[in-house]
């Protein structure tokens, strides 16, 4: 998630700048967004009350807050514009994928950046039976030991039924997205895990920032 984080390519460590972690979880992709953009102002949220609650148990700086709402409750409830959107597995958890990327898009600033950090498959055959590969034979027998099973092969599954990375590269340009590239991960997550990286527009604020 850091080097994902790190693709949304901030200016000047985040100063000035408030960023949106939309599906923020226990906090992990909070913290890695603040690692890339410490001098910026987070807003975290997600629907999760119990996620949310270990998020809060964590120490955190002035600069970052966490709130119990949906992406679609956001814009009703005054949050925004914001400069950047950083979302870690949520699309692949979402029912309306489309609605959640129009709200991002409601929620950006002209040339703000978007960095989805997901599991998607790069649409090869290879890449389907490698996933099912690691699944089958560490993520699931890891998860029985933990008695997880049925998470982890919820977890399988649902990869193989999301989006490619062509497919949601594709989804993104549809809502409107500028500039979207999906960008690989390295190791075994080649070809499974990608940052998919994209422009609210283009403006020439955002060009000279690049």
């Amino acid at each position: 998630m850091l080097r994902s984080a790190r693709r949304l390519r901030l200016p000047g460590d985040g100063a000035g700048l408030h960023l949106l972690d939309l599906g923020c979880g226990t906090g992990a992709s909070t913290r890695a967004l603040l690692r890339t953009a410490p001098r910026a102002r987070i807003t975290a949220v997600d629907s999760s009350a119990g996620m949310l609650r270990r998020a809060l148990a964590k120490p955190w700086p002035d600069g970052v807050r966490f709130l119990h709402l949906s992406a679609e409750e956001l814009p009703t409830a005054g949050e925004g514009p914001f400069d950047a959107v950083f979302a870690a597995y949520l699309f692949r958890n979402v029912s309306d994928p489309d609605g959640v990327l129009a709200t991002v898009r409601s929620l950006l600033r002209p040339g703000g950046r978007l960095a989805v950090h997901e599991y998607s498959l790069g649409g090869s055959p290879v890449h389907r039976a490698l996933w099912t590969a690691v699944c089958q034979g560490v993520i699931i027998p890891a998860g029985t030991l933990t008695g997880d099973r049925a998470l982890y092969r919820h977890l399988w599954r649902s990869v193989l039924e999301f989006d490619t990375a062509p497919v949601f590269t594709g989804r993104l340009t549809r809502a409107g997205f500028t500039r979207v590239r999906a960008l690989p991960l390295a190791g075994w997550q080649t070809g499974i895990t990608h940052t998919f990286v994209a422009r609210n527009g283009v403006t020439e604020t955002t060009e000279a920032a690049r």
